[in-house]
């Protein structure tokens, strides 16, 4: 059980004992400290972009940097779903290709795993969507499958406007991507064009189009009913929810049941015009200005395992040339992106070994006191992340009065660091007392997630991707 003190107030509060005479320290570290008024403040701005995003005006939803694009996923599963499906996951680094069978709401999983140089990430269209079919040729080859046109859904991890369940455009790469003659076009074809110059078109049929958030939505809810949301937190974070039409002015599809339609909300993007700048810090800043996109996704670069081992660093870099950390020592805390966040995890677990290993890692000699100064940065770190992404699924809760229900969460974030899950439950309790909201890791959502996007559309009436 949590203390009635929040664990975040306890942390900061704490910090003058743990770090007694170290006051410069501790002025460092509570600029991570977001209050309980400071999140109400981010919780009310974000709603606010939520419906801004959502009107059928485009001057009101130029207003909003989030853009909540409709999915046209209009239903979860709901147990009835039986096939086999190929799904294709392209979202960071890696690459993934699954063959999928459901039946009675089981479901059987092969994937393989390819690699992405960034030789591929940075190339062209045509370089990259062939490298993806020559992928899914080699897969369907090494699993003996046979079956023709076998739904596929495409996860595809990056800002897309849907123009239906089967086509969506770009509308700029993240995470490293910058392959020409894809942002603006539609990823559906590009990756249709490329199956057919290789082959294919007899093994592949419909292809639904997922966000990952979609995916985990979707994966969590094959076994929970009443999930409402899904949640990234990896290399990324972004939010996807299910929204009633009546709440969807810009809609454009069709009104037949079910009267619902799942958001992709690009929450990555919050704060891009500028109106929360009073809450970041230099180190936030600094990190922006050197990031391959100044000025954008400020929302993500505060939570996301892209960033948070690089605003580690920078925060120890300032303590260390104070030689208030490891006797003015860098050793690797001196090369930009040195510090990983899978550290910050490993930190936060308190385990003497791995944190030995970071040491090691790192090159620097560390002291029990430079131990605890640095267990301290890495929890002010997290602690502020973890209350950033809660106080967004606490905006989504608020947006749909949904006060009892479930999150699929995915990524590594979640997954990997041993208190991230503890920080966001406690966040909720703190600035939404009177919700039920059951955070529940959706494993593979972007795999598995995206194979039954396809399963349920392909059992709906024809005009459900329309």
């Amino acid at each position: 059980m949590f203390s009635a003190i929040p664990f975040a107030r306890q942390l900061f509060a704490s910090l003058s004992d743990a770090l007694s005479g170290r006051n410069e320290i501790v002025k460092i570290l509570e600029t991570f400290h977001i209050s309980h008024e400071s999140l109400e403040e981010i919780v009310n701005l974000l709603v606010s972009d939520f419906t801004k995003g959502l009107s059928a005006d485009e001057r009101v939803r130029a207003d909003s940097p989030v853009k909540m694009l409709p999915t046209y996923v209009r239903a979860i599963p709901d147990g009835t779903e039986e096939g086999s499906f190929l799904a294709v996951d392209l979202g960071g680094s890696n690459f993934r290709v699954l063959s999928i069978s459901v039946y009675k709401g089981e479901v059987e999983m092969k994937s393989d795993i390819y690699p992405l140089e960034k030789a591929l990430m940075t190339s062209d269209a045509i370089t990259l969507f062939d490298y993806i079919a020559d992928c899914i040729a080699l897969f369907v080859k090494k699993n003996r499958i046979t079956a023709n046109n076998l739904p596929l859904g495409f996860t595809f991890s990056f800002p897309v406007q849907q123009l239906s369940l089967t086509s969506g455009l770009l509308i700029k790469w993240t995470k490293g991507f910058s392959a020409t003659g894809v942002e603006n076009k539609d990823v559906v074809r590009l990756l249709k064009e490329a199956i057919d110059r290789k082959g294919l078109s007899g093994s592949v049929g419909l292809v639904a189009l997922v966000n990952d958030t979609t995916g985990t939505m979707m994966s969590c809810a094959l076994s929970n009913p009443y999930v409402s949301a899904g949640l990234i937190l990896g290399t990324g974070t972004n939010a996807c929810y299910m929204e009633s039409l009546n709440n969807v002015p810009k809609w454009t599809g069709d009104c037949n049941d079910p009267r619902e339609v799942i958001i992709n909300t690009e929450w990555g993007a919050f704060g891009d015009n500028g109106s929360w700048n009073h809450l970041r810090t230099a180190f936030d800043e600094k990190v922006d200005k050197e990031s391959i996109n100044p000025g954008m996704q400020i929302f993500e670069k505060m939570i996301s395992g892209m960033y948070l081992g690089e605003i580690t660093r920078l925060v120890c870099m300032e303590l260390i040339q104070k030689t208030l950390l490891f006797n003015g020592q860098a050793g690797r805390f001196s090369k930009k992106d040195s510090f990983h966040t899978k550290f910050i995890s490993d930190i936060e677990s308190h385990d003497g070994y791995k944190i030995d290993q970071v040491m090691n890692e790192m090159g620097v000699n560390a002291s029990e006191s430079d131990i605890e100064i640095l267990k301290q940065v890495c929890a002010a770190v997290s602690i502020r992340a973890a209350r950033l992404a809660a106080a967004g699924i606490a905006a989504i809760i608020k947006k749909t009065k949904n006060y009892t229900t479930t999150i699929g969460v995915d990524g590594s974030l979640f997954k990997k660091h041993p208190k991230f899950k503890r920080y966001m439950e406690e966040t909720l309790k703190d600035i939404l007392p009177e919700g039920n909201v059951n955070l529940v890791l959706s494993e593979d959502g972007s795999g598995k997630g995206a194979a039954l996007v396809a399963a349920v559309a392909s059992k709906h009436k024809p005009d459900y991707t329309q």
